[in-house]
């Protein structure tokens, strides 16, 4: 076990624990073990401190704690970051998992969410008022990591990105400033925070954009793994409404009651809708659906909109191995069509998967450098995610997900959705953030010119 660091046995040490209201884990405590583990198992981390935040009072003194002690610190929000930027060894973890107070108002149409948030929190907060924002398609997922890389999900084509809705964000910086930033009062950090991940500050709050989406048309349905199916399913994209957002996915047949037995475990792929149209439109949704390819397995009807963000849930707990690859493509040229029906069917486990975001429609209306994140000539993002249940056979497999994406790469954008990249990503930090990159490093230079937010894809100062 990691020894108690001398760097924490002084006077500074003990002003943290009197200035934090939340609670402080050290190695030896009964929940320390606990304490320290985040969603990939991957990252086996021991810090040397866990500073569990109360308020954004909390945030302060620990940032301010861990500058002065000259120590690493990892921000965490959901925890659910691939490359385990969330944790660190002999350094200081701000978990922010306390803070998860979300305050809607409706006639603004606006949410106030804190930084330790999942989005299964916003979700149902805002749902009681039957509005709702962007934001991924795993309810567990925080909603800090998610913005401040972007923001996918389901809601993408009729809403923009999750980064896009954000009205503004508290932030504390690496001086220990609490600032807010909003489109008239630090409109340069808000351009930031907007896609440039966790480089610039803590976000102790987002304030988000909401829209009418209360239920919505959703479920699974499921294909051979064809590249006809494919190359339907792009020409779906091009000519849908906005309201729809059907999300690619490709792997193995999952044991779901309506999808029969002998396609378990079977390479298939899938259509994962979210219509958030009229209900009189649904039988036309579904008819299109139809008309994609032989139909192995369907379960589509009318939920609540926070229901669809929890469909991958029981399939990804957390504690599982993981790595993942992605890409950006302006369309899905024929040869990134091959390449997943060629590597689909080598997919190594039920819980891993080629997931394809369509990211065109609300996500095209921002300009490219009107927030950090620069891809908004981009029509879709893949993910290749690797899940396993050991390290061990995570290892063996890693190739598969490497060789993937070299295929993908001629064909692709050339950077990545940050945060899709894993611990062997730093080089492409710059091809992330295109144009949007030098401005991007004068910031850092501004807001954290020592790099205390450097346990990230790093933007260098």
């Amino acid at each position: 076990m990691t020894t108690y660091s001398p760097a924490l046995d002084d006077q500074r040490s003990q002003r943290l624990r009197e200035a934090v209201r939340g609670e402080i884990i050290h190695p030896g405590d009964p929940d320390y073990d606990e304490a320290r583990r985040v969603y990939n198992a991957v990252h086996d981390r021991r810090p040397a401190i866990i500073v569990r935040a109360a308020d954004a009072g909390d945030i302060r003194a620990t940032v301010d704690f861990a500058r002065d002690q000259e120590l690493p610190l990892a921000v965490r929000g959901g925890s659910h970051g691939v490359p385990g930027h969330g944790t660190c060894d002999d350094g200081v973890v701000l978990d922010l998992g306390a803070m998860r107070g979300v305050r809607v108002e409706p006639q603004r149409r606006t949410a106030r969410a804190e930084g330790g948030c999942t989005w299964a929190d916003v979700n149902h907060a805002t749902h009681a008022f039957g509005l709702a924002t962007t934001g991924g398609i795993v309810s567990t997922t925080g909603i800090g990591g998610l913005t401040t890389g972007g923001g996918m999900g389901h809601l993408s084509r009729r809403c923009g990105l999750a980064c896009d809705n954000v009205v503004s964000a508290d932030v504390v910086t690496a001086d220990g400033s609490f600032v807010t930033c909003t489109e008239d009062q630090h409109a340069d950090l808000l351009w930031a925070v907007r896609g440039g991940s966790g480089n610039f500050g803590v976000v102790a709050s987002f304030e988000y954009r909401l829209h009418p989406v209360a239920d919505i048309l959703g479920g699974p349905t499921f294909y051979p793994l064809d590249a006809d199916v494919l190359r339907a399913y792009r020409e779906l994209i091009a000519d849908s409404p906005e309201e729809f957002n059907p999300v690619l996915v490709i792997g193995l047949g999952p044991p779901l009651p309506f999808l029969p037995e002998r396609w378990h475990g079977r390479p298939l792929c899938g259509v994962i809708t979210c219509f958030s149209g009229p209900e009189d439109e649904d039988d036309r949704v579904v008819a299109r659906l139809g008309r994609l390819g032989p139909v192995l397995g369907q379960h589509v009807g009318r939920m609540p909109y926070p229901v669809i963000n929890t469909l991958f849930d029981e399939l990804l707990p957390a504690g599982l191995f993981h790595y993942w690859k992605g890409c950006f493509s302006t369309g899905l040229p024929d040869g990134a069509i091959d390449a997943y029906v060629e590597y689909g069917v080598d997919t190594p486990s039920i819980e891993s998967a080629t997931v394809v975001f369509p990211i065109d429609g609300a996500c095209h209306r921002v300009g490219p450098e009107d927030t950090a994140f620069a891809y908004r000539d981009a029509d879709f993002s893949t993910a290749l995610s690797l899940t396993l249940p050991t390290c061990a056979e995570l290892e063996a497999h890693i190739g598969w997900v490497r060789a993937f994406a070299a295929a993908l790469d001629s064909y692709s954008a050339g950077g990545g959705y940050v945060n899709f990249m894993d611990t062997d990503d730093q080089h492409r930090v710059r091809a992330n953030y295109r144009q949007n990159h030098d401005r991007l490093v004068a910031l850092k230079r501004r807001y954290d010119r020592g790099n205390l937010f450097r346990l990230n894809h790093n933007i260098a100062p």
